[in-house]
């Protein structure tokens, strides 16, 4: 599907569309560009709606910003436009972890490669949680990995908060865990191999990580 923005005249073409946002693949000054468009409930009250999902745009778009300051890589925000509601940011070209985990044992990723994945994903993640950021919607869904570094982008920050509360961070950590248990139990301990990562790169991950204990 691809429709033309009034704006700029280029096209837009749909990726993916999910409950909250549809997410496009574009251009922004001559550069390769995703844009996600948070769309309107037709349910809300249109002034309710529109202040919601502008608090809500601006919040990614914080989170996203805040995220890159402490150094976990994030794909570059170009724009924010508060009248369409929509992100304009990088494109990374490259898979999602899940695609690669899902490969794993079949040809695709081998133990090597699944380990320095892991390694990057727990001090990614350590990173946030020290800075006070919870990432919301931790799936490997939401890692990406650049075809020429194989370095980690995060994504997705529709989600994210900042929390300084160990339960948050714990809850963080166990939407990642209950992922990886249901999509990729053929990784083996991979989620063993990212929260050793998260330990050593965490200066608070002891409350973080009895909280996760505690269930």
């Amino acid at each position: 599907m691809a429709t033309e923005t009034d704006s700029k005249d280029s096209s837009l073409v749909l990726l993916k569309q999910g409950a909250e946002a549809r997410i496009f693949e574009s251009s922004f000054v001559g550069r390769r560009s995703v844009v996600k468009e948070r769309f309107s409930k037709k349910y809300r009250h249109p002034t309710l709606d529109s202040k919601l999902t502008l608090k809500r745009l601006n919040a990614e778009a914080r989170c996203m910003t805040k995220a890159r300051k402490l150094g976990v890589c994030t794909p570059v925000l170009y724009a924010v436009d508060a009248v369409l509601h929509t992100l304009t940011f990088e494109y990374i070209n490259g898979p999602s972890v899940k695609d690669v985990f899902l490969e794993f044992g079949s040809g695709g990723a081998n133990e090597e490669s699944l380990d320095k994945i892991a390694s990057q994903i727990g001090v990614a993640i350590a990173k946030l949680h020290d800075g006070g950021l919870v990432h919301g919607d931790l799936t490997t869904s939401n890692m990406l990995l650049k075809n020429d570094t194989n370095q980690l982008v995060l994504i997705d920050f529709g989600l994210s908060f900042t929390s300084t509360l160990p339960e948050d961070k714990a809850v963080d950590l166990y939407v990642l865990e209950r992922a990886i248990l249901s999509m990729h139990s053929s990784c083996g301990n991979v989620m063993n191999q990212i929260l050793a990562a998260y330990r050593k790169s965490s200066k608070q991950w002891s409350s973080t990580m009895n909280k996760l204990a505690q269930g």
